[in-house]
């Protein structure tokens, strides 16, 4: 095992052979839209993105469905699966079969195996003092999702949003493979300062993040001014207590930003600084259009992992 659940990584790495090394993750998540096709194609992608974040290419697939047959049609469920294959097939991966239980309220997810080399695969404990750390996709779906319910959000905002989630993870891989890339890890739900928090601890360092530097939503900043926010928040700012410092005066709710959960959320990335700029001019000729990078590893001096200036 190359790779376990020591350092709460995103997937787990075994070696098979000098070439080869099995990857294997899970996730499923709850709808953030109606849409059960949208919703599917963006449980797929958030699911593929650990494979990713690994830098491993997923190969199969396994649905894992909870789903209430006596409150929605099996279209459906159809659809949600049509979704996911839609991904699963953008990726290069197929669907191998899955599991589906009934419960009150959907999820939907997948169970994921992929390659990697056992010499060139990532983790979040790689780190290096003096890299710059890169983070591919824009944050802000967690408050835009709970906005967009109270019908605060435009359509044009709730498109890029749903746009950027979409977005496979795969084509940071292939740029990447031209990179000595360090340490990495995907943004998920314990948004960038709790997987920003998980790649400093595990690799025994400190990120030095720009906060006003962060690449974020159309609007997501505007929700968070008007008094919107998720519940996952709270438990995120409690994930990093005592081990974060913000150096900049910013009002309380210009802060959330960085404790916003995401979904299919971008790669927080780490490599030598002599080579950043050239790596984000290839991953903005791959698509990633809001690839930035957010700051600097520095040595660990006190209890602080993470420091927002």
């Amino acid at each position: 095992m190359l790779v376990g659940f020591e350092t709460s990584d995103d997937a787990s790495v075994y070696k098979i052979n000098e070439e080869t090394a099995m990857v294997t993750t899970a996730d499923f998540i709850t709808p953030p839209v109606n849409d059960p096709y949208q919703f599917g194609q963006i449980a797929a992608a958030n699911s593929l993105s650990d494979i990713y974040a690994m830098g491993g290419k997923p190969l199969t697939c396994l649905n894992l469905v909870c789903f209430p047959p006596s409150k929605l049609e099996p279209e459906v469920l159809r659809q949600i699966v049509a979704g996911a294959l839609n991904k699963i097939t953008e990726a290069g991966a197929v669907l191998a079969g899955g599991h589906t239980v009934e419960d009150d309220e959907p999820k939907f997810g997948l169970a994921v195996t992929g390659i990697v080399h056992p010499e060139k695969y990532w983790a979040n404990g790689h780190a290096k003092i003096g890299d710059a750390i890169i983070l591919t996709k824009p944050l802000g779906s967690g408050v835009l999702f709970n906005a967009n319910l109270k019908n605060r959000v435009s359509e044009p905002a709730m498109r890029q949003c749903l746009s950027t989630l979409c977005q496979l993870n795969d084509g940071v891989v292939r740029v990447a493979e031209n990179f000595e890339i360090h340490g990495a890890t995907d943004v998920t739900g314990f948004g960038l300062a709790g997987h920003g928090y998980e790649m400093a601890k595990a690799s025994g360092v400190c990120l030095e993040i720009e906060i006003g530097g962060l690449p974020v939503m159309d609007q997501a900043l505007e929700m968070y001014k008007r008094g919107v926010s998720t519940g996952v928040n709270r438990f995120n700012r409690q994930l990093i207590a005592g081990k974060h410092e913000f150096q900049v005066e910013l009002p309380n709710w210009r802060r959330e930003i960085v404790f916003d959960p995401q979904t299919s959320g971008g790669l927080l990335m780490t490599l030598p600084d002599n080579r950043a700029d050239s790596f984000l001019g290839e991953l903005l000729n791959a698509g990633y259009s809001r690839a930035k990078k957010i700051g600097t590893v520095v040595k660990k001096q006190d209890s602080r992992c993470l420091i927002f200036r």
